[in-house]
């Protein structure tokens, strides 16, 4: 194990090459010419979750289309001809698969399931367990504590079975090979299972092969006793990268996915069955297709003979079996086979892990902390896996959330987590059983962005290299993390390529050396901070938008005692706060439409986010898919009750405030994972946006007859039972920001010009970014995340608290061009927590009469209890 310099278990740094290691140069082939034949579309992206999934070559997928609009595939449980054809092509891919692993259907079978996990529910259902009793222990189901959920999962099945589990942590096994005794005689007795993978999803460390026969043959794990061990290999992750000769290794059940080596077809993955165990599985269901013959009245049932048309139950997923043997084939034109893959890949990982563990902060302290067993010395022992956390410059976990979001202003697409592998998490982060529970009554559950609890990391960043994977990948992404750690890329020289055989690039490690630098940059995330209102029927005809008289509400008295509870609240003739900016976004992540006084509805300011635009798929769009959203200009007139979009080089738009009679049928749609009810606004619309993007687009428009809830009820002067409603928004009603906040921040981004002169940021563009719905001249800077509650006027707001900033605040509102500046600037400045803004909710609200608000309206805030009053 390993993480940071020096970790306990991990293989010491020897003495440095002598000689750079070779990277591969493309197969044989002009890589740059194969990514832009066969992977167009990754022009502009650093994809580095091959891990997670594989990409497939636009060849693959060309081949395969063909072969299906050149052949008619019928169901293979038929007799016709074309049945006949779909059954020999399917037995033709079992071979093939059973060839790519160098065995043939005299030694293994081919299941096919719906993935790798299925495959292990597969065995863990069928295995030939034997329960505890008084007169034996029975079967043990064990499992190395760095294994997929879905391996440890099986122990849920074991224990409905009376089945002892037993985790094996990795240091146990190593200890178990020093003390190698020889064969040991099993005796006899139940059968046993040991489950383990060939490479650690997490970690990329390759475990020993070795272990299957001696694990078999009693001599490596023998401390359950007397029985027969058979050994599942979790193949998911090292077949993806790396050859697997079961001629060699013998393992007994082996689940692949196909989408990890191929990229395509998903939801498709087999359990490779040693025969002379398939005669000892056991099965109660019996589905379509696996039964030689049975009654219907009768208790009587014959399975098939053959173990794969026993367990495959219903009809097979005959049209990806088929695409498999495309992606056989590409893969091996490609590439030549797994043996170059590996070569290639482990090259690229080696590189940049060695360029990785070079960096340094001024002070000396890491950048990264690598979690590894290894020192990537060979291809044999590490997969092209590199896991780790970013540091700051006192040894603090910067979160991997935080990491996550930053890379993608990069276009760098990784992974972050615990990887569906919690045993490996604690191993190599240092988590005990008592931290992760505690972690979970925090609010952490598997998957989510919480990455820091009380300092520590719940998790890591994880990068993984493909076939397609190149040095220019690499090298992106270790300009990345020295432009977002320790100052401009450009400034710092990286390890550079020299021709070499074949054109294969090799690594001038002199220069991993130079990789400590001077000036400290940082990284930064943020989200999108977006606060939606709904419909207000009782809207008042003769509204004028830059009407600046004061707003009148009606309210309840206990609203009217709000701006005495909050007077000398903030004393020492600091001046007021008073409402300097209004906005909308009547479309979400669209431009802002702003206002001087603007109604207020029961969901926030009347159409905001009320209308969101949507793919041909129908999933929502924003600005960090599509910047170019911020083009477009929505401007909302309440008088003809019409909304207008412009755009350069568009023709204005006109689209109706309210639902029409003639509207499309009602179609469901997710914000922030709600359920939302919404109608299409037309085919005019449509065509517009597709006009505009280049894209297939819809507009849509939240049912003004649905009421999308909060998550929390909010507002302590709520009446019970009570929730607020939301529109389009992500989070609250509204968004407040303040001045002096974003001052503070301004004069951190500025610049000094080659005179000397000082250049600011424009205060104009900055507040744009964070797409406000209230800004404010605030005080003091942040002054706003310590109040409980405001009040404009006769409305009352609590504060939610502090908006958690995404990238989208590096997009230029007026461009649509991306700048990181804002983004890192404000993660240094606020140690990382990048928090700007605040959220807000109504407390209560009538809108029996018109309420309002406006520029001008003094804003009357009151502190949080536990917070102090500065004078």
């Amino acid at each position: 194990m390993a993480g940071g310099e020096a970790q306990p278990g991990a293989e010491q740094p020897g003495p440095e090459p002598s000689r750079a290691p070779r990277l591969a140069g493309g197969y044989g082939l002009d890589l740059r010419e194969l990514r832009e034949r066969e992977f167009g579309r990754l022009a502009g992206t650093v994809y580095l979750d091959h891990a997670g999934a594989t990409l497939f070559p636009q060849s693959q997928l060309t081949n395969f289309t063909n072969d299906l609009l050149e052949n008619i595939y019928g169901n293979p449980h038929s007799q016709n001809i074309s049945s006949k054809l779909t059954h020999d092509t399917v037995e033709h891919v079992r071979y093939r698969i059973l060839a790519h692993f160098h065995t043939s259907p005299d030694d293994y079978s081919v299941i096919f399931t719906s993935g790798s996990t299925a495959a292990l529910k597969l065995v863990a259902e069928a295995f030939p367990w034997v329960p505890r009793s008084p007169e034996s222990s029975g079967s043990h189901f064990c499992y190395l504590t760095d294994s997929h959920t879905s391996v440890v999962g099986m122990r849920e099945v074991t224990k409905a079975m009376g089945v002892t589990s037993t985790p094996v942590r990795p240091e146990d096994m190593r200890l178990a090979e020093t003390r190698n005794a020889g064969p040991h005689d099993p005796g006899g007795g139940p059968p046993h299972l040991f489950c383990y993978p060939a490479q650690s999803n997490f970690s990329g460390t390759k475990y020993p092969l070795g272990w299957i026969d001696g694990i078999k043959s009693g001599w490596l794990y023998t401390t359950i006793g007397a029985g027969e061990w058979f050994v599942l290999l979790d193949a998911a992750a090292y077949v993806s990268t790396s050859p697997l000769d079961l001629s060699q290794h013998h393992a007994d059940f082996v689940p692949i996915s196909f989408y990890k080596i191929f990229g395509f077809p998903t939801g498709l993955g087999a359990l490779l069955v040693n025969n002379r165990v398939a005669p000892r599985l056991r099965k109660s269901y019996f589905g379509g297709g696996t039964a030689a013959a049975y009654l219907a009245a009768q208790d009587f049932y014959v399975p098939r003979q053959a173990v794969a048309e026993r367990f495959e139950d219903g009809t097979i997923s005959f049209l990806d079996v088929i695409a498999l043997k495309h992606g056989f084939d590409t893969l091996q034109r490609l590439t030549g086979g797994m043996e170059n893959i590996m070569h290639h890949t482990f090259s690229l990982a080696q590189y940049t892990y060695k360029a990785l563990s070079s960096l340094r902060y001024p002070n000396g302290a890491p950048v990264v902390r690598i979690y590894r067993d290894s020192e990537f010395s060979s291809p044999e022992v590490q997969g092209p896996i590199i896991n780790f956390n970013v540091l700051d410059d006192q040894g603090n976990v910067i979160g991997y959330s935080q990491v996550d979001k930053m890379a993608s202003l990069y276009n760098i697409q990784l992974r972050t987590g615990c990887f569906c592998n919690t045993g490996a998490c604690q191993r190599y982060l240092g988590r005990s059983d008592e931290m992760v529970k505690k972690h979970l009554q925090a609010g952490h559950i598997c998957g989510d962005n919480i990455d820091l609890i009380d300092g520590q990391p719940t998790g890591s960043v994880r990068i993984s290299f493909g076939y397609m994977s190149t040095l220019e990948d690499a090298q992106a992404f270790l300009r990345f993390i020295i432009a977002t750690q320790l100052g401009s890329s450009d400034d710092w020289p990286l390890p550079q390529t020299l021709n070499g055989e074949n054109g294969a690039p090799s690594v001038d490690h002199k220069v991993l050396d130079t990789l400590t630098v001077t000036d400290i940059g940082r990284p930064s995330p943020q989200e999108d901070t977006l606060s939606d209102s709904g419909v207000w029927d009782e809207l008042s005809s003769t509204m004028s938008v830059v009407d600046l008289s004061p707003p009148v509400c009606g309210v309840d008295g206990s609203l009217q005692t709000l701006p005495e509870k909050a007077e000398g609240v903030f004393s020492g003739g600091l001046g007021p706060h008073i409402v300097t900016n209004l906005y909308l976004y009547p479309v979400k992540s669209c431009a802002a439409f702003e206002v001087t006084k603007w109604p207020v509805g029961n969901q926030g300011l009347l159409y905001d986010r009320s209308w969101m635009v949507v793919n041909h798929n129908g999933i929502c769009l924003s600005q960090k898919q599509e910047p170019r959203l911020c083009l477009i200009q929505p401007s909302i007139d309440l008088q003809q009750r019409i909304m207008v979009l412009k755009a350069e080089g568009m023709e204005p738009i006109e689209v109706p405030l309210e639902d029409s009679s003639e509207r499309i049928q009602i179609c469901q749609s997710k914000v922030c994972a709600d359920r939302v009810n919404t109608y299409d606004c037309g085919e005019k619309a449509s065509e517009w946006l597709s006009k505009f993007f280049g894209r297939q687009c819809h507009l849509i428009k939240q049912s003004s007859d649905f009421q999308r809830n909060a998550k929390k009820k909010h507002g302590k002067d709520q009446s019970p039972g009570t929730t607020a409603t939301l529109s389009l928004v992500n989070q609250a009603q509204y968004l407040l920001l303040n001045r002096s906040s974003v001052l503070e921040l301004q004069q951190q981004l500025s610049k000094s010009d080659e005179n000397g002169k000082e250049e600011l940021f424009p205060i104009s563009d900055l507040i744009s970014r964070f797409r406000a719905n209230i800004v404010i001249n605030g005080t003091r800077a942040f002054e706003e995340e310590k109040w409980d509650e405001i009040s404009i006027n006769s409305l009352n707001f609590q504060v939610l608290g502090p908006c958690h900033r995404c990238q989208m605040i590096c997009i230029d509102q007026q461009t649509g061009q991306r700048n990181q500046d804002v983004f890192q600037k404000l993660s240094e400045s606020r140690q990382r927590k990048v928090n700007f803004g605040v959220y807000l909710m109504h407390t209560s609200l009538r809108v029996s009469s018109p309420c309002f608000l406006s520029v001008g309206s003094r804003v009357f805030p009151i502190l949080k209890e536990n917070e102090e009053c500065h004078h």
